[in-house]
């Protein structure tokens, strides 16, 4: 898992749409109906900022359609983070001695303490029901993301990234954020970091975000676009066109 560009707007044609969603959260049966509400068609694009996984009933489940669709793009988000330094343990073969190695080493356990406490459960179910093969496959997929995405669609620039842009400076070129900056830390919605791009971000359910005239739903602010609208806590899983600015909720 590290930086990189990916398909973005590479990838763009003259009539397909650009959608972006996020933290989906094992809503399995929330983002197939976002799926259908939009028409996703072979001919769009839909970038995932992230946290696909955990807390929701079916996150492998969204993972594996999302593995048989060529035009999706997943970037990672600090579920994902925390998952892949922990899934490695369980493509495994459980024996007495790789359980024992684990149990010495009393460091390893904190990662996935960490992971567990943050809502595991439901991913490490659905993981460990897998094949051996399709569970190499999971995991190889999830590995892959990248941190961010930057991409041109409508007459707009867009960084998509999963949290925000830790320490960021105008100056500093994103491929020198740190990994935290990318997935972890939260942006500041009341400064605008560029003039000529929007960030586009999940991770901060817009349910929680001081003076937000909308709780909910996506929030835009200094060129900052929120749109994770709290699936996991409350709230609804929202959906953002690029080219045109729609916005679409199921619930």
């Amino acid at each position: 898992m590290g930086p990189g560009r990916g398909l973005g707007g590479c990838l763009r044609e003259k009539n397909m749409a650009n959608y972006v969603i996020s933290d989906l959260h094992g809503e399995y049966e929330l983002y197939l109906k976002m799926l259908e509400k939009i028409h996703f068609s072979k001919g769009d694009m839909l970038y995932v900022l992230g946290d696909v996984l955990d807390r929701g009933p079916h996150p492998i489940k969204i993972l594996q359609d999302l593995m048989k669709r060529p035009n999706v793009v997943c970037l990672a988000g600090n579920h994902e983070y925390m998952a892949i330094k922990c899934l490695k343990f369980l493509t495994q073969e459980i024996t007495e001695e790789s359980v024992g190695a684990l149990e010495e080493d009393s460091e390893s356990m904190e990662p996935m303490l960490d992971w567990l406490y943050n809502g595991a459960e439901p991913t490490i179910n659905e993981f460990a029901a897998l094949t051996p093969e399709m569970r190499k496959r999971v995991y190889d997929y999830i590995a892959e993301f990248d941190l961010y995405e930057e991409v041109e669609a409508g007459g707009q620039s867009y960084l998509l990234v999963h949290a925000g842009l830790g320490n960021f400076r105008p100056d500093k070129p994103i491929w020198e954020y740190e990994i935290h900056d990318l997935v972890w830390e939260r942006p500041d919605y009341e400064k605008p970091y560029f003039q000529d791009k929007y960030v586009v971000t999940g991770h901060t359910p817009t349910l929680l975000i001081p003076g937000n005239p909308h709780p909910g739903y996506i929030f835009r602010k200094n060129h900052h676009i929120a749109i994770d609208c709290g699936v996991s806590c409350g709230g609804r899983l929202g959906c953002l066109c690029l080219d045109t600015g729609e916005e679409f909720y199921v619930e």
